[in-house]
């Protein structure tokens, strides 16, 4: 049997070296044309690797985690018939999108996270169809024990769906199941009334242990993937940059009045909408008056680049870590627009198909989390921009108002950093006590 060396594709932009996140194949498996061997990551973007060839696994190049020179060899598959002994996976790279592992679990509730925004299509461009019309044979359900043919993210989304793999009926090549193959198979066998997706076996709880009892064990977690990206991004982000943060507490009494009356006319045809999106309006406004915190800052070159455009980046918890995608020109939405946005992009990054173009490129960055945001937080800025606003939970409290009289209002605090080197602590007061003053009237954000 010849012998395919499968080295490690060039990705593009540059990248030099690229991160084995996975296997999904190990020494002695058959595998057939199209499967995916592996996922590889680069900083923004999770890459699988298909086989070019039918044939069985002989030697696997590494362990997940490990990174890898591009053109490294990879794995190699001794294969069916005669071919050629070497074969690059560049050309049969699936395309990149930046997703998570595919050992990611479902999506989860994010903190600002808005992260399935309108799926990004995964599949590569596909070829300029033919005159005549093909027809796609349908492959049978692999036999039991069989291992479905999926791309992670078709994995994902079936176990999201309480979907069985084995169950569905493939019409991709090579016996691929694809999406539509799970839409098909969920329209045609519809969950019973009252039931819903079965959830994933879980290992009886062991009785809690008397009181006094030491606990004994541990875990050693590879720190690998997107979490090791995060590690190290962060890392770089905190060494690289003074930090000092700005807290400011905000009256929002008046803006969650605005918020119902707007949710309860337009709610049902528009969408419903939260705090994010005022925060949004009021940053696009804020910046016009101090650009110095809409910017990217290039230490190496020392240029501090201010953007006329206000690109948005925002802090979206997925199950396998943070990611943050980018709202384009957020100054140009409207508040639904802002919100739709956001909805859009946060469903993306957490169900895995958002694009490296949108987790790219933004000048400023929101932070939220939610209703456990807490009293105060430091937010680490997103480098390499400048500055970045944290949202903390809203309360409720009892205030002095005109006259002596105690009235209930509502509060939130915005816990901000920005970059010392090019941010003074004086513009970064004024543009905060600008996002106070048009949150605190709400009505002066939508005045020019």
């Amino acid at each position: 049997m010849p012998e395919h060396t499968i080295k490690m594709p060039d990705i593009g932009e540059g990248i030099a070296e690229v991160e084995l996140a996975a296997w999904h194949v190990k020494v002695g498996d058959a595998v057939i044309e199209d499967q995916v061997l592996a996922d590889v990551m680069t900083d923004k973007a999770t890459v699988e690797i298909p086989s070019p060839v039918a044939g069985r696994v002989a030697w696997l190049g590494g362990d997940a985690g490990q990174v890898f020179a591009v053109g490294a060899a990879l794995i190699r598959i001794e294969a069916e018939g005669d071919g050629p002994a070497s074969a690059k996976a560049g050309p049969a790279v699936m395309p990149a999108v930046a997703s998570p592992p595919p050992a990611a679990a479902r999506a989860a509730p994010a903190a600002a996270a808005a992260t399935r925004p309108a799926p990004v299509a995964s599949a590569a461009p596909a070829a300029a169809a033919p005159a005549t019309a093909t027809v796609r044979a349908i492959a049978p359900p692999p036999s039991p024990g069989e291992r479905p043919i999926a791309s992670p993210s078709v994995r994902r989304r079936a176990w999201e769906l309480g979907l069985d793999l084995r169950e569905v009926r493939a019409t991709g090549t090579a016996g691929r199941i694809v999406h539509a193959d799970l839409d098909a198979h969920a329209k045609a066998h519809p969950p019973v009334q009252g039931g819903g997706a079965p959830l994933p076996a879980v290992a009886a709880a062991a009785p809690p242990a008397p009181a006094g009892t030491p606990r004994e064990g541990e875990q050693a977690i590879p720190v690998i993937g997107l979490r090791r990206k995060i590690a190290m991004k962060m890392q770089d982000a905190k060494r690289r940059i003074p930090h000092f943060s700005y807290v400011e507490e905000i009256d929002v009494t008046e803006l969650e009045v605005l918020r119902a009356a707007l949710n309860e006319r337009h709610g049902a045809s528009r969408g419903k909408l939260t705090l994010l999106p005022f925060l949004m309006r009021a940053i696009a406004q804020a910046v016009v008056a101090h650009p110095e915190v809409n910017a990217r800052f290039d230490d190496e070159k020392g240029v501090l680049t201010r953007h006329a455009a206000v690109h948005l980046g925002i802090a979206t918890q997925t199950d396998v870590g943070l990611m943050v995608p980018v709202v384009r020109h957020a100054e140009a939405l409207d508040l639904w627009g802002a919100a739709a946005e956001v909805a859009r992009l946060a469903e993306a990054a957490r169900a895995g198909n958002i694009t490296r173009d949108e987790l790219s490129g933004s000048t400023i960055t929101i932070t939220s989390l939610g209703p456990l945001g807490g009293i105060v937080t430091t937010p680490i800025i997103n480098h390499p921009e400048v500055a970045i606003v944290g949202v903390n939970r809203i309360v409720e409290r009892p205030m002095y108002a005109a006259g002596g009289a105690i009235v209930p209002r509502k509060l939130m605090n915005l816990s901000s950093s920005f970059d010392h080197r090019v941010v003074d602590g004086y513009v970064a007061a004024q543009f905060v006590q600008s996002l106070r003053a048009m949150l605190e009237a709400p009505a002066t954000l939508f005045v020019s």
